[in-house]
């Protein structure tokens, strides 16, 4: 059984991989057959690719880049990427359960096989592609990829019951970032001049143009959640040492892209009515309970919902010289705590009755 598994699981790891590993190849060396690079090495494109496809899967990258040399980590990686494995993997798990001839004992070692198959190649590439300038982190490969090829598993061919409390947690959830989402994009209009002039700055043609387009859109979730931890207070950084929220605004210079065109420009306590609405996604989330008769603090569902919202902030909390505030984590954890006081104390009843 096991040698059936391997025989149908391992080639599709490597088609999964070549998938998308393919396309940015050619980006790659497109972009090096245009622009060239410091040593003329045509193993450079290769390696770019490589650090390109680990990027995608949020691996971090430290760096040392010349002149200054000076270390840092580059872990602001677009969120928005996360579709092009998404797509992958479900696609190779799909024929990987297909070659099985659609056998339900086999799901589960499938998917199994086919993570730490795909893990592995995570592994490797870090490994093999660091130089004296960029290193990627290679135990993130394990901690981020290996539960994230499993995640997206679950949702291809026997399906994982999911509890009721991620559920309600996914929901809230998306009417947070949905909000969020509407106030980003009013914030780029308003600013739209300052987005236009970080454009003229770079210059990039063309086909630089297309790039940075694209490159600018799949760095829009990363927006719209640096935009709820700040209209929560906490606030958000754009490189070390920095803060931008409503009570303090430390920033020094920023990257020339055209979504930090929507930076505010200085405090801001008006935004501090934003927490009021997280309350009220608390006491929604909070009604639905009551409503339902469901006891979403219970431990398996109370677990769900705070892994569904501390795994999305924890992104942005990873490291201190990240570039979006470690105190979101913490944030969410209290927020959590918080839905469950309300509950527990019967306040909730009230806010049952009203919505």
């Amino acid at each position: 059984m096991i040698t059936r598994v391997l025989g149908a699981a391992l080639p599709q790891v490597l088609r999964s991989v070549a998938w998308l590993l393919l396309p940015t190849s050619f980006i790659a060396l497109l972009a090096w057959a245009t622009a060239g690079s410091a040593t003329g090495n045509t193993g450079d494109p290769l390696r770019a690719a490589l650090w390109i496809w680990i990027g995608v899967h949020q691996i971090p990258f430290s760096l040392s880049l010349p002149p200054s040399g000076l270390e840092g980590y580059l872990s602001y990686l677009p969120l928005g990427a996360l579709i092009f494995p998404v797509l992958a993997i479900r696609n190779g798990i799909a024929r990987t359960i297909e070659r099985l001839d659609n056998d339900s004992s086999l799901v589960g070692a499938a998917r199994a096989i086919f993570a730490i198959g795909y893990t592995l190649f995570a592994l490797l590439a870090s490994l093999f592609s660091k130089t004296e300038s960029v290193k990627p982190v290679w135990y993130f490969a394990i901690i981020y990829v290996l539960p994230f090829t499993l995640l997206v598993g679950a949702t291809v061919g026997r399906k994982v019951a999911l509890g009721q409390g991620f559920l309600f947690g996914s929901r809230i959830i998306a009417l947070l970032l949905g909000a969020s989402s509407i106030i980003f994009g009013l914030s780029l209009l308003l600013n739209i001049s300052m987005v236009r002039d970080l454009t003229i700055v770079l210059q990039p043609g063309i086909f630089g143009g297309l790039l940075l387009l694209m490159l600018n859109i799949l760095y829009i979730p990363n927006a719209i959640v640096a935009t709820l931890a700040y209209f929560s207070g906490v606030g958000f950084a754009v490189g070390s040492g920095t803060l931008v929220s409503p009570f303090s605004h430390r920033l020094n210079k920023i990257p020339a892209m055209p979504l930090l065109g929507a930076l505010p420009e200085g405090e801001s306590t008006i935004a501090m009515i934003g927490i009021a609405f997280i309350i009220f996604a608390g006491a929604l989330l909070a009604s639905w309970t009551v409503a339902l008769n469901l006891r979403v603090t219970s431990k398996p569902d109370r677990g769900s919902c705070d892994c569904s919202i501390c795994w999305l902030l924890s992104k942005w909390g990873t490291d201190h010289r990240c570039y979006v505030c470690r105190w979101c984590l913490h944030m969410a954890v209290h927020a959590c705590n918080c839905c469950r006081a309300i509950y527990r104390c019967g306040i909730s009843a009230v806010f049952a009755s009203i919505v």
